[in-house]
Parts: C-alpha cells; sequence; structure tokens
C-alpha cells in the first residue's frame, strides 16, 4: 500500500496495516515503512505478483459532503477500462496527444486527477505540469511559460479564467481545451469562457469516483469550437449503460424528464470497503450504479445536470435546484461567489438561503445589499426559488476540487426559520 506519510496517523485503516502490510510511503518514511523512492531504485530486484484485473489498485475516498466518507474499491479493470472509454476510438472524448502539455492543479489523491490528468496522460504520452497549489498569477505565468495546450480544471479556476481581469495580462493562447469537472457549470460562464479565449474549445463533464470516474463527457472532434450545447456534460462514455429513474419508484424515464442519472460498465468500483450495506444502497442487484445526480437526457443524447439529490431543496412540494440560483447569483457583476443551501422552516420544510461573497474589482461593493440581490433573484425565477435570507461571507468553503461543502454553511444557520415571506 502506497500511501501520504501524514494520514498513517489520521487513518486508523492505513496504520492498522501496518502490522500485516509493508506500508509505503510517499515522503519521510517512519519505522516498519519504506519509501517509494527506495521502491523505484529497485527496479529488477523486485519480486513478481500475481495481479488479477479485479484486484484493488486504489482506495480513494468519497468527498463526504453529503455524507461520511468511505473507501471506493477501484480495480485494475475500473482504471483500465475507464481510461480506454474516453482515450480510445476515431472520435474519443478526451482528443489529447502526445505533443500536449497538461496543466494539473487539482491534487493527484482526487480520481479526477488522478484518471485524467495521470493516467490519461501516461497514456498519451504527452508532458504534465504539476503545480501543488492554485494561484491565479503564478499558474498563469506557468502557461504562459510551458505554452500548456490542456487545462483539467473545476468550475473556481473557470470562473477565473473568464472573469478575473489578470487573465488578460498573459499570453494564453497555447491553450487548446479546457475540460471542467466536479461540479456543474452555468451557461454564462461558458459564454464568459467564450468572449475570453475564442479558439479554445471548453467541455464540461459527468463522473463521480464510484464510477471510475468518467460517465459522460463531449466527444473530441464535434462543431468547432464548441463540442457540446451549453450546460452540456456531453454523451454518456462508450462501451457503458446509462439509465435515468424516478428516484422513489425506480422506474425508467425517457428523454426530457429530469430524473436521477443510473451508470452500468465494467468502470464502475467494486463496492465500498468493509461497507456491504453501502455497496448495496449504490450498487443495485443488475449492477446499476446509482449516482444521486439529477439531470435529463435531451433528444440529441446530451446529459445536462441540475443538482445532487440529496441538496435539492424541498419548499412546500416545490423543488429548487442549488445549482441553478448560484448560477444566477455569480452572474451578478458585483457577487464574486455564492453558494446556496436549506433551512429548515415548521410552515414550508425548508427554504433557500443564499451565502454571497461580493466582488472587489468591482466599485459598487456597497450598493449589494441584501435586499439588491433578493431583487435581482426575484425578477428571474418563480417566488418558491427566491432565496429567504442573503448572508454576506468572506469566502464559500469549498473542497480541493472545488465542490461547495455545504455541510459547513449549514451548521452557520439557526435549526428553524419560522414564517418565510
Amino acid at each position: 500500500m502506497v500511501i501520504p506519510t501524514a494520514l498513517l496517523e489520521t487513518s486508523p485503516w492505513a496504520s492498522s496495516t501496518l502490522e500485516s502490510e509493508k506500508v509505503i510511503t510517499v515522503d519521510n518514511p517512519p519505522e516498519n515503512c519504506m519509501s517509494f523512492s527506495e521502491i523505484s531504485s529497485m527496479e529488477g530486484k523486485l519480486p513478481e505478483v500475481d495481479i488479477a484485473p479485479d484486484d484493488m489498485v486504489t482506495l480513494p475516498f468519497s468527498s463526504g459532503t453529503t455524507g461520511l466518507p468511505k473507501g471506493v474499491i477501484l480495480t485494475h479493470r475500473s482504471l483500465i477500462t475507464n481510461v480506454a472509454q474516453v482515450l480510445d476510438g476515431k472520435n474519443p472524448n478526451l482528443n489529447m496527444k502526445e505533443e500536449d502539455v497538461v496543466l494539473c492543479v487539482l491534487p493527484l489523491f482526487h480520481i479526477y486527477a488522478l484518471h485524467c490528468v495521470m493516467l490519461c496522460s501516461m497514456r498519451v504520452g504527452c508532458t504534465m505540469l504539476l503545480k501543488e497549489k492554485f494561484e491565479m498569477r503564478a499558474m498563469l505565468e506557468l502557461v504562459e511559460k510551458h505554452r500548456v495546450s490542456v487545462v483539467m480544471a473545476v468550475p473556481p479556476l473557470v470562473v477565473a479564467l473568464s472573469k478575473n481581469p489578470i487573465a488578460e495580462e498573459y499570453d494564453l493562447s497555447s491553450i487548446r481545451m479546457v475540460m471542467s469537472g466536479g461540479a456543474p457549470l452555468k451557461a454564462n460562464f461558458e459564454e464568459a469562457f467564450h468572449s475570453r479565449m475564442p479558439k479554445a474549445i471548453f467541455r464540461q463533464a459527468l463522473g463521480m469516483t464510484e464510477s471510475g470516474p468518467v460517465i459522460t463527457m463531449s466527444l473530441g472532434f464535434a462543431k468547432y469550437p464548441m463540442t457540446s450545447k451549453l450546460e452540456s456534460c456531453g454523451t454518456v462514455i462508450r462501451n457503458a449503460e446509462m439509465k435515468i429513474i424516478d428516484p422513489l419508484t425506480g422506474s425508467s424515464h425517457s428523454y426530457n424528464t429530469l430524473s436521477e442519472i443510473c451508470i452500468r460498465g465494467q468502470q464502475i468500483m467494486k463496492g465500498y470497503l468493509n461497507d456491504e450495506k453501502a455497496t448495496a444502497e449504490a450498487i443495485d442487484e443488475e449492477g446499476w450504479l446509482h449516482t444521486g445526480d439529477i439531470g435529463y437526457v435531451d433528444n440529441d443524447d446530451e446529459v445536462f445536470i441540475v443538482d445532487r439529490l440529496k441538496e435539492i431543496i424541498k419548499f412546500k412540494g416545490y423543488q429548487v435546484a442549488p445549482a441553478e440560483l448560484e448560477g444566477l447569483l455569480m452572474s451578478h457583476p458585483s457577487i464574486e461567489d455564492a453558494a446556496v443551501v436549506p433551512q429548515k422552516d415548521d410552515v414550508a420544510g425548508e427554504v433557500p438561503v443564499a451565502f454571497v461573497v461580493r466582488s472587489s474589482n468591482n466599485g459598487d461593493f456597497d450598493l449589494v445589499t441584501e435586499d439588491a440581490v433578493k431583487d435581482f433573484i426575484a425578477k428571474q425565477v418563480a417566488f418558491y426559488k427566491r432565496p429567504q435570507r442573503i448572508i454576506f461571507i468572506d469566502k464559500i468553503p469549498k473542497s480541493a476540487i472545488g465542490k461547495i461543502l455545504r455541510k459547513e454553511l449549514k451548521a452557520k444557520l439557526p435549526i428553524y426559520q419560522v414564517n418565510p415571506v
């Protein structure tokens, strides 16, 4: 087992493994461990090990944004299948080339970077440019200096490339493709990106750790410069099956019906580590992985994600998607970032509450009041979607790949809000 040294103390499973197996650390090995660099220097001296396709090869943990983190068992078959699904064929999803320089500011312990950056780049033989920590100006300097051609991004990075004036100070003409994943990106930010970088192909993908990870992605060769419709996550990857179901009844739905996305194929996880109950809840008896993503498939087989099943806000029986409101809030020129969470209410059940970060680049900072933001949203949505409160905050808490940590925001709210307006 290979693990960062720092995680030995925080992972009970890893520390207990020391008693029965040899643990290899990435750096500074403690007692009873070996360094990965030591292993690397032993080429030709290591014992041969029998490897079966369904043996576990990596154990990433689910993000835990909607529950406790769980170890996801991905096998050799899972990863090899998914790499082939996005890279192979005459019209691949990831049209990566040997001469590409791929930028990665995402943590490699996350499945997005591990798969789409590291494994896919190794398969193609292109150059990987790894930056340990995101800092806008330093990142842009690297793009210009090393002529980065492919950027694997998350929505906050795409928003920064689209809206931050610093980006205009650098030559980014080498970028030919930007991939966004980890969370949905609204149409207005796609449009802003195309306006600033009209020659770069932009695409979104849908994936999750449990699915190996890619579920849908735009095809590589399509109408230039846009490979799919605004807000589309592309089409289901080759050699996999998809269906959309009613999360309550389990019945399948047809096109243009809002339902839960399910995926089946050789690429999905073997299960959760030591958790048969959670595995059975995620993968049904027919082998379908229930993603928890709510979306629909249009008549051109393109997939659109509205929100997470567990994040949908229920207001008096109406469904409110936080991602929709977040996109509208961030379209305001004086709002830099936003997040919407449910607040319990004794009349409506739940009401939407918005956390908002004012933009420091706009001169109207003081004019962005709670009433002003409410009026801005009220003109664009039905009554039940209107945020009942606007809470201004310095920064939206997010995971390493840009997912909003809604649990932290919910903790800032009182338990009940009586009689919403």
